[in-house]
């Protein structure tokens, strides 16, 4: 988790772990800088590095790794630098939905995000596949009690965008698991990004555990580097 707030790295792991296969063992960590929650641009380019500096602090110790933030911050760099799969919440959830409907929407709880959401459609290229974003017409409040505060708000946008799109995506960490909870009020497939992500990071283990390692994403050659986290410096020079 490359925010920095336990609770809600809580809230992703314990929506997971519903979905975990026998035999997965889920670790979590989540960012001691950066900030309490992502919700632009600017905080997604920064926390992109320091997830490459927790998957650096870890490297070895694991057989795939999620990016838990939906609009996955980081996440090509992670994939061209490191050898094992690397999943991301956004990209995930959009690769699910494809398979559930013919349009997909996003559904998350405040405006602010969305720019950085939708450019995560662009890059993926399924522009022609989405049918937009929907936003509750209600302020958050505290960004770990989203999913209470704000649930029938969210189910009546739900059932809004169920009239755009056939594949909902609950879009945001702090409404991890609600898509399992407001199913039968909603009338459309809904899909959580953080267990979306779970299944592709299993699938991804078992079927290609070298991760993304040739073509585009091949790892860069070695390189000297100044001032880096030692961890990522080690890794950056080549001598992992």
């Amino acid at each position: 988790n490359p925010n920095t707030t336990e609770a809600l790295t809580g809230r992703l792991a314990a929506s997971a772990r519903a979905v975990l296969p026998e035999g997965v063992t889920l670790e979590t960590a989540t960012a001691t800088r950066g900030f309490p929650y992502i919700s632009s641009r600017a905080e997604a380019q920064v926390s992109g590095a320091i997830v490459l500096e927790m998957l650096a602090e870890r490297a070895g110790q694991w057989d795939a790794a999620i990016i838990a933030a939906f609009g996955d911050p980081g996440l090509l760099a992670a994939r061209e630098l490191f050898d094992w799969p690397v999943t991301g919440m956004a990209e995930a959830a959009m690769i699910s939905a494809l398979s559930l409907g013919q349009s997909f929407a996003f559904v998350t709880f405040t405006p602010r995000m969305i720019p950085w959401y939708e450019e995560q459609v662009r890059l993926a290229g399924l522009t022609t596949r989405f049918a937009g974003s929907f936003v509750p017409d209600a302020e958050m409040g505290g960004v770990t009690r989203v999913a209470d505060d704000m649930r029938g708000p969210l189910v009546a946008t739900c059932r809004a965008a169920a009239r755009q799109a056939d594949v909902l995506i609950l879009s945001g960490a702090p409404i991890a698991g609600l898509a399992a909870e407001i199913a039968d009020e909603v009338p459309a497939v809904l899909i959580d990004p953080i267990r979306a992500a779970v299944m592709q990071g299993v699938a991804q283990a078992r079927l290609a555990p070298r991760g993304a390692w040739a073509g585009s994403m091949a790892r860069p050659p070695a390189k000297d580097c100044t001032g880096l986290p030692e961890p990522l410096a080690h890794w950056v020079r080549g001598t992992s």
